[in-house]
């Protein structure tokens, strides 16, 4: 499997990109995070020529490490282009009906100051509720700042099918759209999958080992009451939709058996079904330590057969899992899935 992706504009990142959101101070529940141990990882993570990392404006923290990190690998020697920042976007959903062309000017500049760069690699735009008109001129905006040299590609996070067609329609060049994608949530090949092919829009996946419930470490747990952090609370939701914990255990089995042949984890089984798919130009994968670094490579190195992927696909066939839109539920204000969002992180940042 090839190590990076090259859109048609030319720009390239890490098929396996750095996640951030296990940084942000709001993510654990329960554990700690060792940063000089994620630093030394992260070092060994560009040697090994993963050099993408993905953050957020609303990832408590997140960017000004990426800029501590930043400072120390140009001091060892580095150069700034080794390294692709992608960060996003994410008003507030307080502020989205006053949002003005000025706030997502701030918004940007803030990120840059945090990043420490005079140009950001990529700014995926979320918006929280279609309801509320804005954002076509907040990305125009965006697209006005691509033009002056402060944002090198412009992308998408959440949205719909309908709405990234609207986008694009408008006139707005989109490079990516980042969506929730993994074997226990297909929604993005529903209708998004088809379009961003079309379009020539590259999918990046968050969610491929569901907040880490797709490792090996599941498989034959009873189903806990406690979590360590609120990425397992979202995705045992997912669970739910899923089929339940008794459906996940059986595709934990599934995936046990050749994670054996394969001489691997059942991790890197796990994000190389969803790098393989269409349109698919990377997954997001977080890494808090550097035991993290060595499962990217086997991951990459790893070519599922034909009849290996034949058999996950029986399985999903019986257990479809979340319907509808990406990020379709997550708006949704009578589901459970927006009671683990945090919407209005940037006023207190």
């Amino acid at each position: 499997m090839n190590t990076r992706y090259t859109l048609k504009n030319g720009y390239s990142f890490s098929r396996i990109i750095n996640g951030g959101w296990q940084l942000s101070e709001g993510h654990a529940l329960k554990s700690t995070i060792e940063k000089q141990d994620v630093l030394k990882a992260f070092h060994e993570l560009v040697s090994r020529g993963f050099t993408t990392f993905d953050c957020a404006d609303i990832y408590t923290g997140v960017e000004e490490f990426y800029g501590v990190f930043l400072k120390e690998h140009l001091a060892a020697g580095g150069k700034r282009e080794d390294i692709q920042f992608h960060t996003k976007y994410v008003p507030d959903r307080s502020v989205l009906a006053e949002l003005k062309p000025k706030d997502v000017r701030e918004a940007v500049h803030r990120s840059l100051r945090k990043l420490g760069v005079e140009q950001v690699d990529m700014i995926q735009f979320h918006w929280w509720e279609y309801d509320i008109p804005g954002y076509l001129e907040a990305l125009h905006e965006l697209q006005k700042l691509k033009e002056e040299g402060k944002i090198s590609q412009v992308s998408l996070t959440n949205f719909d099918t309908p709405r990234t067609r609207e986008i694009v329609e408008s006139g707005i060049s989109i490079s990516t759209m980042q969506a929730q994608y993994s074997l226990l949530d297909r929604r993005v090949e529903n209708a998004m999958q088809a379009y961003c092919e079309e379009q020539d829009i590259a999918l990046l996946c968050y969610g491929t080992l569901a907040g880490g419930f797709l490792t090996d470490r599941w498989l034959g747990q009873p189903d806990p009451a406690d979590w360590d952090n609120r990425s397992l609370v979202k995705y045992r939701i997912i669970i739910d939709d899923f089929g339940g914990w008794e459906a996940f255990q059986e595709l934990l089995n599934i995936l046990k058996e050749m994670s054996g042949r394969y001489g691997c984890r059942i991790a890197n089984i796990s994000t190389a079904y969803i790098l393989q798919k269409e349109a698919v130009g990377g997954a997001i994968i977080g890494t808090r330590s550097s035991r993290h670094v060595d499962a990217n490579g086997q991951t990459l190195a790893l070519k599922l057969e034909r009849e290996d992927v034949t058999k996950i696909d029986s399985f999903l066939a019986r257990h479809p899992g979340p319907k509808g839109e990406p990020f379709e539920l997550e708006r949704a204000e009578d589901g459970p899935h927006i009671k683990v969002m945090l919407r209005n992180l940037n006023e207190k940042s």
